[in-house]
């Protein structure tokens, strides 16, 4: 089969094998582009190319993404309406019959300017951070921040608190997440310093969470007990003044691409989405991995009824197995709570053209592009050094995140469909999937991907790598531009 041709701009069909094509614009009824369409179909949303009985599977990217739920005719709209998942609770998976192939190196790799660290890491910014144990203390904790960046904005690159609701009437396993995902925050190498800020009274207590922090990274924490100090923000404020002034020590210099730790993530997601944004940060991540950086790619969900292909790609059969372990451990998560695995997409994902999660999910783990599954990470963990890792998190933007940053993320590529203005501790940079998104909202979006539609892939990989590069080397991203740095800590037990 081949890929049929449609009038310039008009539509695309994705895979020779797909039974769908995407439109590019607004296409109205009985306009013919190559197929006569029998419904008005809107951008990013598909159109069948032949006919399909009800229950008969519906592919786009050469895969299913779900079942007609009646008759469909050729040219005609697929979405809820007539398309529906098939996604049911747990697999059991089977592992690749042969070791995927390395991906090779593309010779001379580019530069990009960042912070060395003592450990090795490398930093795309020398920043002090002031971490809350609990949410008590997280509106004093971001005015330290505060006084603090007055005193020193010329000196680093930020000073920045990280507030959130956490720490307190948490039990158990919940209590571990949250001390683990602050842990690795504190770890993260941008946070040149970190200032881990307590009450004294609650649940996360600060001799247990530093003990959380890797034995190396220490000698960069301090901690402060607001209860115990006489007058805490004068405390906070010495302290502060002590890391800033270690930090400041630090200075850019040119580092290999090898050198960079990126985390992947999609959020707001439209029909273009899988076509141009997302196939662009693959294309960025397979060059990573092979140059032996590493990728991070996360929202454990958002896999589900793509899982198998991105498994196939493990390193090998104990990094298959901890993958599928994985997988099947969140769809549990869901099950035990009477929700199904499909509980996905959003609102703003159907507006835009995505109707199952197996669509979905298609489009998003293109964000790995055809790099080997090398690791597999919990919840709060490292990821380690080198190759692609899977990491355990929620779709959630702002828990997924943090998530990533707190593995070890010194910049994290989002992708968006839809758009939001949302950043998090490490710089962010948002990929539009679309041409209007990008128009419309050049103080929320640093790269176009439909340039790819327009300019071809080498010549939009190209500038998208620069892009890159320019914001590792310390170019403001427009999160950072407008202030926007949150996190936001995944809860999951119970609340006393």
């Amino acid at each position: 089969m081949t890929k049929l041709q449609f009038q310039p701009g008009s539509a695309i069909h994705v895979h020779p094998g797909d039974s769908v094509a995407v439109a590019l614009r607004p296409l109205a009824a009985g306009e013919e582009i190559g197929v006569v369409l029998h419904d008005a179909v809107g951008q990013g949303h598909k159109f069948a190319l032949r006919a399909h009985a009800a229950g008969e599977v519906v592919t786009k990217y050469g895969l299913p993404i779900g079942v007609a739920t009646r008759d469909i005719a050729v040219g005609e709209h697929v979405h809820t309406h007539n398309l529906a998942t098939a996604l049911a609770g747990e697999l059991e998976y089977q592992a690749a019959s042969r070791k995927p192939a390395e991906a090779e190196s593309s010779g001379t790799q580019p530069e990009w300017h960042g912070y060395l660290r003592p450990d090795g890491l490398a930093a795309t910014r020398n920043e002090v951070w002031i971490l809350p144990t609990v949410g008590c203390v997280g509106l004093t904790a971001e005015h330290v921040a505060r006084e603090a960046m007055q005193r020193h904005a010329d000196r680093i690159d930020g000073i920045y608190a990280f507030a959130h609701p956490h720490g307190c009437s948490q039990l158990g396993d919940d209590l571990a997440g949250t001390r683990a995902a602050l842990a690795g925050l504190a770890a993260n190498p941008n946070a040149a310093g970190v200032l881990l800020l307590g009450l004294g009274c609650e649940s996360n207590q600060l001799d247990a969470l530093l003990a959380d922090v890797p034995g190396g990274l220490r000698h960069k924490v301090r901690t402060l007990s607001s209860q115990s100090a006489g007058d805490e923000l004068a405390e906070a404020a010495r302290i502060i003044d002590d890391l800033v002034e270690q930090a400041a020590m630090a200075q850019r210099q040119p580092l290999p691409l090898s050198a960079l730790r990126i985390g992947l993530k999609c959020g707001g997601s439209d029909g273009l989405s899988g076509l141009t944004a997302n196939p662009l940060l693959g294309r960025l991540t397979d060059r990573l991995c092979a140059a032996g950086g590493t990728a991070i790619l996360t929202e454990i969900p958002e896999i589900f009824g793509a899982e198998q292909a991105l498994l196939a790609r493990s390193l090998d059969a104990e990094t298959f197995a901890a993958g599928a372990a994985l997988v099947n451990r969140f769809k549990r998560y869901y099950l035990d709570q009477g929700l199904p695995v499909s509980e996905n997409p959003s609102p703003g994902n159907l507006a835009g053209g995505i109707t199952t999660l197996e669509e979905k999910s298609l489009g998003a783990v293109q964000k790995a592009g055809g790099a080997v599954l090398s690791h597999v990470a919990d919840y709060g963990a490292q990821a380690p050094a080198g190759g692609l890792t899977l990491l355990e998190a929620p779709g959630n933007d702002a828990v997924s995140s943090t998530a990533l940053a707190a593995a070890g993320a010194t910049m994290v590529l989002f992708t968006t469909g839809r758009g939001t203005p949302l950043g998090f501790p490490v710089p962010t940079i948002k990929v539009a999937s679309n041409r209007a998104l990008a128009n419309a909202k050049p103080h929320w979006i640093d790269f176009d991907a439909s340039r790819a539609l327009d300019e071809g892939q080498e010549a939009a990989d190209a500038a998208f790598l620069a892009s890159v590069i320019a914001h590792a080397s310390g170019l403001p991203t427009a999160a950072e531009r407008a202030g926007q740095r949150a996190i936001a800590i995944w809860k999951r037990g119970v609340t006393l």
